[in-house]
């Protein structure tokens, strides 16, 4: 969780906003899937959400979906996926690495003994997409006890209640979502979101990083611009993933070019 705490002043007294992948474990296989991770770091990711693959992603879009199938083909499992995020960590020891996961997965071996794995591998904090606030209790409680930061999602038509609950329940970050339904780049994140920012801001929520249709520099100028903290992208690396996957070092050389484009994106305030 603190990794969080540090990343953003480290970057707040540099001026900077943080730029965020999202790729799914696994995809397009176990190996590979290290080496993009490796690429993401080093081309300037500042943190990591990183998805594990499940059969019924509601949220995600059909990019992030076939990422997931490519994943299983490998075959893939949840352990195979807690193995490399142990690996990613033993090699990044000061990277914040979240998970974007789905209720099935938490519950599938007991909520704490999830959460109790996450912490055990290094992993600092979890989103569960399908787990709104309001059900969020026994998540939240199992995250506190293993020192995993709980990440909520801010939807762009959230009122006030909601919002007070998110600042009061959220750790590490918060998800600023661009705008309603599935994930991808097909619909361009649709901003401003100034209002949303100010009062998160008001009631110390975590800091948020805008997500959802985040595919080039100038979305990420505009994130900051609204005072969010930073920008995840997802659906735009995946597609790289995904037209490169038979050519794996042209598919590293792509996503080197995108993030160090969108990393540089954060440094034009």
């Amino acid at each position: 969780m603190e990794r969080y705490q540090q990343l953003f002043k480290r970057l707040a007294d540099k001026k900077e906003g943080a730029f965020v992948p999202f790729v799914t474990l696994g995809d397009p296989s176990p190996e590979q899937s290290l080496k993009i991770i490796d690429t993401l770091i080093a081309a300037g990711a500042d943190a990591l959400e990183l998805g594990i693959p499940f059969s019924d992603p509601l949220a995600d879009g059909p990019t992030i979906q076939d990422a997931t199938l490519r994943a299983f083909a490998a075959g893939v499992t949840p352990g195979h996926c807690f193995e490399m995020l142990a690996a990613i960590r033993q090699k990044y020891a000061e990277m914040p690495i979240g998970l974007l996961m789905y209720a099935n997965l938490v519950f599938s071996n007991g909520i704490d003994a999830f959460y109790q794995r996450c912490a055990e591998v290094g992993v600092d904090s979890v989103l569960i997409a399908d787990v709104p606030v309001v059900e969020s209790a026994p998540f939240r409680a199992a995250a506190q006890r293993h020192g995993i930061a709980p990440i909520f999602i801010c939807p762009p038509n959230a009122d006030d209640a909601l919002l007070r609950e998110i600042a009061s329940y959220g750790r590490g970050y918060t998800y600023l979502l661009s705008r309603a339904g599935v994930t991808g780049t097909e619909k361009r994140a649709q901003l401003p979101l100034h209002h949303l920012v100010a009062k998160l801001q008001e009631y110390h929520a975590a800091p948020p990083l805008q997500g959802f249709g985040i595919s080039e520099p100038a979305q990420v100028r505009e994130s900051l611009a609204t005072g969010a903290a930073g920008a995840i992208s997802g659906s735009a690396i995946v597609r790289i993933i995904e037209k490169n996957q038979h050519q794996p070092a042209e598919m590293l050389s792509q996503l080197n070019a995108f993030v160090s484009e969108m990393k540089a994106a954060t440094r034009s305030q």
